[in-house]
């Protein structure tokens, strides 16, 4: 269905990707891997066309679609074979309506009215958003958004469907109910999928075939490696959950699903140590700069949109040195609860951070006390080059020149200042912004989904930067679906639902336990109440009936 030919692409001379040679069989759910700027997104475009016709990409060798060469079929040619959802949906809507957005497409495409009217039901009940279908999109979380960007591709009912991080707004519930749709039609309607993702917890259970991005010593580009996930997931430079059980364990293959990890765990008999409450000796014991004097705290705090209401009621406070997570399905009031703190927000209710009301203090005493990033963090860079954002920044904090470029480095960040922001990848926007706004080191530090288009090395950065942080005795604060970031990064978890707070407790009592809000690693050592790899500390493992083609039987112990 998709055939990639001896295929190089790049940009001003600079090569992106390639020799890329690879097909990608009719009717498979193919998973596109890779750490962040290694080409994932323009491999992607190179599907639909749109590069090289509207990125002013340079490419050779060919691409076909379906039989259609991208070399002489423009995207609107391609319109009818290929749907594709970028990683910003919202840049992408022509409506202003959730309805109205689904039948757009068709309209282009001729459809008739009687089938627009029946695919538009189909593609609402699909992503399950009927009862958003009135809603302004302008309204909608950003999760809501992506459910409706995917509907709206669906209902053109496309040969190929090609998927850019299409979970990664989406609450744990709404990202396996999407993946559940796509997949049936992948095996009941025969569709091609290609997805790009870096939560591959997520999706490498459903995945066929599985496309390694990834930079060699002798290729000018990211050349690619394909083959089926517990093979290249196995030795390739990105580890999932289960990858780095696999890794810790010494087993050949990595799972993949936890049900077959738990599997293989009960044939060997893996024993890990516990304490009494059966939990692993954590490996990231509480800060000594935590403090029970919450350096912020909302008091009755009610946010309405409207008729809408995104917050009813909600008292929290936060304390110094700490890390707390946000968690719930999305529409549930997280970046209503950030933006209110950080007092950009109409709320009523008393918001008091290091003593000040940010709602009622200047701009510039307001960054000092609620430093934001926001789901979509292009939106704060407007400077033609990194190296002027990171200047900027400097100047605004105060801090030494150079401050912003050597937290970039610290994200794992290696950016030409002389790039335009607009040029770079989603993880690599959010990670400039992030640098930026961390410059002013406020009091608080809040984060609308940070992990959002970051691989698991830069999140490892990202996890390390906001615990240094709390031990500096700043409270941070993370709205976030990422159940594996918050089990390895969070002191503190709340969850909310319709704008109240359902749960408040530590992670360990929280997460441990839950279906949903469980990582993977817990759900395989479950009842033992593990969260992360680092607390994996195996006393004892049995050999003696492990079977014919198991994992050797290396001794398992923490590294």
């Amino acid at each position: 269905m998709i055939t990639f030919d001896d295929v190089t692409i790049g940009y001003e001379g600079r090569a992106v990707l390639g020799p890329i040679s690879l097909t990608i069989p009719e009717g498979d759910l193919c998973l596109v891997v890779g750490r962040t700027g290694t080409g994932k997104s323009t491999f992607l475009g190179a599907i639909n066309g749109l590069v090289p016709w509207f990125t002013g990409a340079e490419m050779s060798g060919r691409v076909s679609v379906g039989g259609l060469d991208t070399r002489s079929h423009r995207p609107p040619d391609l319109a009818t074979v290929v749907g594709y959802v970028a990683q910003n949906p919202l840049a992408g809507f022509v409506t202003d309506r959730v309805e109205d957005e689904i039948a757009y497409g068709m309209e282009q495409l001729g459809v008739a009215p009687t089938a627009m009217r029946t695919r538009v039901e189909e593609a609402l009940d699909l992503m399950g958003i009927a009862p958003l279908r009135r809603r302004a999109l302008a309204e909608l979380s950003g999760g809501q958004q992506q459910r409706v960007a995917i509907a709206a591709v669906l209902a053109a009912q496309p040969r190929v469907l090609v998927l850019d991080e299409p979970t990664s707004a989406l609450d744990p519930t709404a990202a396996h109910d999407v993946l559940a749709s796509i997949v049936s039609l992948v095996h009941e309607a025969g569709l091609t999928v290609v997805i790009a993702e870096h939560r591959l917890e997520r999706v490498m259970d459903v995945a066929d075939t599985v496309v390694w991005l990834h930079r060699s010593n002798t290729d000018p580009g990211s050349i690619a490696e394909i083959g089926d996930p517990p093979t290249i997931l196995t030795h390739a430079d990105i580890t999932p959950p289960l990858a780095a059980l696999a890794h810790r364990l010494g087993w050949e293959k990595t799972p993949r699903s936890v049900r077959s990890a738990r599997r293989q765990v009960a044939r060997e008999r893996i024993i890990i140590s516990v304490d009494e409450d059966g939990r692993a000796p954590s490996s990231s014991p509480p800060s000594d700069s935590q403090s029970t004097d919450p350096v912020a705290r909302m008091t009755g705090v009610t946010v309405a949109y409207g008729a809408l209401t995104a917050l009813d009621h909600i008292d929290l406070a936060l304390a110094a040195g700490t890390v707390t997570a946000l968690m719930g399905r999305n529409g549930s009031g997280k970046s209503s609860l950030l933006w209110a703190l950080q007092g950009a927000l109409a709320s009523t209710g008393d918001i008091i951070v290091d003593r000040d009301d940010p709602r009622s203090v200047s701009a510039a005493r307001a960054r000092s006390l609620v430093a934001l990033v926001p789901q979509t963090p292009a939106d704060l860079l407007y400077l033609p080059t990194v190296g002027e954002e990171c200047d900027q920044a400097d100047r605004e904090s105060d801090v030494p020149a150079g401050t912003t470029a050597a937290l970039l480095q610290q994200l794992g960040l290696d950016l030409d200042p002389a790039q335009a922001p607009a040029d770079l990848s989603e993880g690599q926007r959010l990670g400039l912004v992030l640098a930026i706004q961390l410059s002013s080191r406020p009091a608080v530090v809040a984060l609308d989904e940070p992990t959002r288009g970051l691989d698991y090395t830069m999140k490892d950065h990202l996890r390390g930067l906001l615990r240094g942080l709390a031990v500096q005795g700043i409270a941070v604060v993370v709205a976030t679906h990422d159940v594996e970031f918050v089990a390895a990064t969070a002191d503190r978890v709340v969850v909310l639902a319709e704008g109240e707070i359902v749960a408040d407790g530590d992670t360990r009592s929280i997460c441990a336990g839950s279906v949903t809000l469980s990582p993977q690693v817990a759900k395989v050592m479950w009842p033992k109440r593990v969260l992360t790899i680092d607390e994996l500390v195996v006393a004892h493992r049995d050999e003696s009936t492990r079977e014919p083609g198991d994992s050797p039987a290396e001794p398992a112990v923490a590294r």
